[in-house]
């Protein structure tokens, strides 16, 4: 099993998910793939906000996140699009709204191409 987690940094562009750091709104992220839970799938884990005592965790797919950074892909819980040619957002949408994200493209890339190269080892009987 080969595991990629890698710590980003994102911009909270919705006011609603905004915390109360004095950091422009710059959020740290995880994204992670794990290819014996789910090889076609990737996790995005934002911090909890407000009183929420946990972070919340998106999954899906990591097709998904490879199309949106070309062009608009998604149409239901999350939607990835490119921004320009540095940057990507993504938006989560769930029970408690709508959470719109913006990642630098390259940090998406980089991740992409960890999971790819990521390889799930046979279980041993």
């Amino acid at each position: 099993m080969s595991v990629v987690e890698q710590y980003a940094r994102a911009h909270i562009l919705t006011d609603a998910d905004l915390p109360d750091w004095d950091d422009g709104g710059a959020i740290p992220v995880v994204l992670r793939y794990d290819p014996d839970h789910d090889p076609r799938s990737v996790c995005v884990a934002l911090p909890a906000r407000g009183r929420a005592p946990a972070s919340r965790e998106w999954t899906f797919s990591r097709a998904l996140l490879e199309q949106g950074l070309r062009a608009p892909a998604g149409t239901g819980d999350v939607r990835v699009w490119p921004c320009g040619r540095v940057q990507t957002v993504v938006e989560f949408h769930g029970p408690q709204g709508c959470s719109v994200v913006q990642f630098e493209t390259k940090a998406l890339m980089r991740f992409l191409r960890r999971t790819c190269t990521a390889v799930a080892q046979p279980v041993a009987h």
